[in-house]
């Protein structure tokens, strides 16, 4: 959060007023419903956060493919962030799929006009089934835009090695990507490195000017990986958005998406790539005092 609970007797004590941990969801709408835009609302409210969203762009999409995509133009995307904010205001900020250097462009000007804070970046590029999302021009945009806004970054190792032109194929050598994402102006980089071979999945967080910090878990067998980058992205954002500092909202969010990876292992949905259980274990949406006219909104 922004602000904190005032003391009784405190300056301002008497202001205060009661608000949920709010995060806006800037991404893409996933007609499945496993991932984009419905994932990131399942999320935030399992988390205990109010949820909003900008869309991107709609796509036609399944278990199995991504059969359409319709942008959304980038003034209407403006007018969805600016409506949210200046009413509701933003604790923490998810951002997923951006099709175009326009919509790029248009998200970073929101971000620095409304100063908003804690912004998690997913550079989604492809989805699990191979669809290819993100054209090639986008990138260089997204880069140079969006990457010194966000407080993180939250790549796969498609995505880390499209933007950095090479394979990567273990992990010393994923600990390299995600020192040489650094490089590249991200203030934090989360490389995750489920698609590397072997029984243990690690991912690599690494922060301007702190060690790396690389954490480890079991794989889970199952076949519904569906929506776990958007997942991942928008549960750190939750936590941020409850005052969590980055570290420990990484570590939250990691245990969250590996516990709703376990519980919906087992359940068919669609043919193809199913989603997790978002709904394992919500938690009750939460309010904070805080001093009336703090923070963001």
């Amino acid at each position: 959060m922004t602000s904190s609970t005032p003391l009784p007797g405190a300056p301002g004590a008497s202001d205060a007023i009661r608000r949920y941990a709010r995060v806006l969801s800037i991404a893409g709408s996933d007609s499945g419903g496993g991932a984009g835009i419905q994932a990131d609302l399942k999320t935030f409210s399992a988390l205990g956060c109010y949820g909003m969203t900008a869309i991107t762009a709609i796509t036609a999409q399944n278990t199995c493919a991504v059969t359409g995509i319709h942008g959304i133009p980038p003034e209407m995307l403006k007018a969805q962030i600016d409506a949210v904010v200046q009413d509701i205001g933003v604790d923490a900020v998810k951002i997923g799929m951006l099709h175009s250097p326009a919509v790029v462009r248009v998200v970073a000007d929101a971000i620095r006009s409304h100063r908003l804070p804690q912004v998690v970046l997913d550079p989604v590029m492809v989805t699990s089934s191979g669809d290819r999302l993100m054209a090639q021009e986008t990138v260089g945009v997204l880069v140079q835009e969006l990457f010194p806004l966000a407080v993180l970054i939250t790549p796969n190792l498609d995505e880390a090695g499209w933007l950095l032109g090479r394979s990567i194929d273990g992990v010393p050598a994923l600990e390299q990507a995600a020192q040489d994402l650094l490089r590249l102006g991200a203030r934090a980089v989360l490389l995750k490195g489920g698609h590397l071979p072997g029984a243990q999945v690690v991912d690599v967080l690494a922060v301007q000017g702190a060690p790396l910090l690389c954490m480890q878990s079991p794989r889970i067998a199952t076949h519904n990986g569906h929506g776990t980058g958007c997942t991942l992205s928008s549960a750190i954002a939750a936590h941020l958005a409850l005052g969590r500092p980055l570290p420990q909202a990484v570590e939250q969010a990691r245990h969250y998406i590996l516990q709703a990876m376990a519980a919906g292992a087992q359940v068919t949905t669609g043919h193809g790539h199913g989603p997790l259980n978002h709904g394992y274990a919500p938690l009750v949406q939460q309010s904070f005092a805080v001093i009336a006219g703090a923070g963001n909104g």
